[in-house]
């Protein structure tokens, strides 16, 4: 592809973010199998889907409060949708003006798919959106790719970190790779005896630091390319365990907001760091730990899940950038 085709992010984080007010919560069969992160809820599903939108709402207030620009959009009531709250599975946009929709493994998580949303979104934050990149269609080859679950941008140096996974082929991964421009990092990751279903339980990208639980990554070589890449990008790299990542240390998501960089975390995660870990973090960004024990133990989902980042720019940020291209043509 041109270079004129491929995605331009020249930021890592957002004040922007997406949330999905679930409808419909619950324990979903279809991803039992490959999530070892979700258990059996203790209390009624009645019960659970209370507590979740209760945790929701919470997390929104506790963004809001900070400055952190929320769109939150409900759940559609006539559909099984158990996940909907994780909505960065489906989609992913950028600061060119593109959005990207992913093909996803279960066939109840597809209903989460709703492209009409982007055009909401893009007219309610006066977000300009140019291009729509749908991958959608690799569903019927059984080739997946489940959003910034499965990648872990690193959005300046335009660099997709993935633990394959069967929620992570690489087929779709090069597929990514040829229409976003986006080099791909992949690797094999486990915890314990069963593969990590998704890359954004392990690994975590700011702006100035990484978060990564490297002895999850199989092969010595491997390990030292990833942790490798990570320092070359000058990045403080925050080394987690795999007990941690089991503790969501690893799933959370650095924005920006009214009082600088922040970095929301879930209650399970903080408790789960260590001081040192902490005290190299908070040079970065504040920490910013909200309640998520439900979504995370019956969804199987961290809070970065439920965050889906919008890097769509303002029209007026595109149209400086084409004022300064025509000043400052290209050699």
């Amino acid at each position: 592809m041109s270079p004129a085709e491929q995605l331009h992010d020249w930021m890592q984080v957002t004040r922007h973010l997406l949330m999905i007010r679930p409808s419909h919560f619950g324990p979903n069969a279809q991803t039992a199998v490959s999530n070892q992160f979700q258990r059996t809820p203790s209390h009624s599903d009645a019960e659970s889907s209370v507590q979740a939108l209760r945790e929701f709402d919470g997390v929104v207030t506790a963004l809001i409060r900070v400055g952190v620009h929320v769109i939150v959009v409900p759940d559609l009531p006539d559909r099984s949708t158990p996940d909907a709250v994780f909505p960065n599975n489906w989609v992913s946009t950028h600061n060119d003006g593109t959005a990207v929709l992913y093909p996803m493994a279960a066939g109840n998580r597809r209903a989460e798919r709703r492209p009409d949303l982007l055009k909401r979104i893009a007219a309610e934050g006066r977000f300009e959106l140019r291009r729509v990149i749908d991958l959608s269609w690799l569903e019927q080859a059984g080739s997946f790719l489940e959003g910034t679950g499965s990648l872990v941008l690193d959005r300046l140096h335009g660099t997709a970190f993935a633990a394959r996974s069967a929620r992570t082929h690489q087929s779709a991964l090069d597929e990514f790779s040829r229409l976003a421009g986006y080099r791909i990092v992949a690797f094999d990751a486990r915890l314990g005896a069963g593969e990590v279903y998704h890359t954004n339980v392990l690994m975590s990208l700011g702006q100035h630091f990484a978060i990564l639980c490297s002895e999850a990554i199989q092969g010595a070589a491997v390990r030292r390319a990833v942790c490798a890449e990570l320092k070359a990008a000058k990045r403080s790299l925050i080394e987690v365990s795999a007990d941690q990542v089991r503790h969501f240390a690893a799933n959370c998501l650095e924005v920006d907001s009214a009082g600088g960089p922040v970095l929301v975390l879930s209650e399970t995660a903080r408790k789960s760091l260590r001081a040192a870990q902490m005290r190299v973090l908070a040079r970065h960004a504040a920490l910013l730990p909200v309640d998520f024990a439900t979504l995370e133990r019956v969804g199987g989902g961290g809070v970065r899940c439920m965050l889906a980042e919008i890097h769509l720019p303002r029209q007026a940020q595109l149209d400086s950038l084409s004022t300064a291209s025509r000043q400052h043509p290209d050699p």
